[in-house]
């Protein structure tokens, strides 16, 4: 039996690049990527499930080939915030040399497959591959400035401008253009959204309520919201008085 996997389970190529701005293949090139998959095996989960509970021993990374993931993060008084939302082509990297367990829990949104990579196995690919360890160090660099915008706008946009940034980065990230608006192609709810801003389900209803009586968004009757005006959301995030954010970073 291999130390390295879950002999049990069926190893398979990657899935094919997307070139999703923030995605693995915009980071790593294509022979890096034949090499993260040489030593992944795959897992699937059903919808509603956990690939991990925060606290539990943290000794993989899981690289999402198929469906949704949230990340989220208890805290001391009981409350959920939803870190993020993942996709295929995203992966979960919640490992350091200072802390070996989780921080967050991870909780599949739809069906969903990942190829899970043993952290001694991506330790030994880093060793090996100076090339590979070098993007790595690129794409937690990414991972670490995503965070650190969301954070930037969470706290210094005030509950308005955090969730004018939060619709951005779902447009970003799910948005699908049509004629005159942007499609979020993501269902929420307004809880899920409140947990996303940092904020009580009721702050965001009336937000929400707000923000449609001027026209800025639609809520259709399938849950989905619709954006229509953008620019009047980046005046709110406060997107005009900044640097223009990278395409990689201004995501979800």
């Amino acid at each position: 039996m291999s130390i390295y996997y879950d002999t049990e389970t069926t190893k398979v190529k990657r899935p094919s690049s997307n070139h999703r701005p923030g995605s693995l293949s915009t980071v790593f090139t294509e022979e890096q990527l034949d090499i993260l998959a040489s030593v992944m095996h795959t897992k699937k989960y059903s919808a509603g499930t956990h690939l991990f509970w925060e606290g539990d021993e943290a000794n993989a990374v899981y690289w999402i080939l198929k469906g949704r993931v949230k990340l989220r993060k208890s805290t001391s008084d009981g409350k959920d915030l939803l870190l993020s939302i993942l996709q295929p082509d995203d992966m979960i990297a919640d490992i350091d040399a200072w802390d070996t367990t989780h921080r967050y829990t991870a909780e599949t949104i739809d069906q969903v497959e990942v190829g899970i990579i043993p952290r001694l196995q991506l330790e030994m690919l880093m060793v090996k591959y100076g090339d590979f360890a070098y993007r790595y160090a690129m794409w937690m660099g990414l991972i670490q400035r995503k965070t650190e915008s969301k954070l930037r706008d969470l706290l210094m946009g005030g509950k308005t401008g955090a969730l004018a940034s939060t619709l951005i980065r779902l447009c970003n990230s799910f948005g699908e253009k049509q004629a005159n608006h942007i499609h979020i192609d993501i269902k929420l709810t307004n809880n899920e959204l409140a947990e996303l801003v940092g904020t009580t389900r009721e702050g965001i209803n009336r937000l929400l309520a707000s923000m449609k009586k001027d026209g800025i968004v639609i809520s259709e009757g399938t849950g989905y919201l619709k954006v229509t005006d953008l620019e009047a959301l980046k005046e709110m995030a406060g997107c005009p008085m900044c640097p223009t954010c990278p395409k990689e970073i201004c995501r979800l």
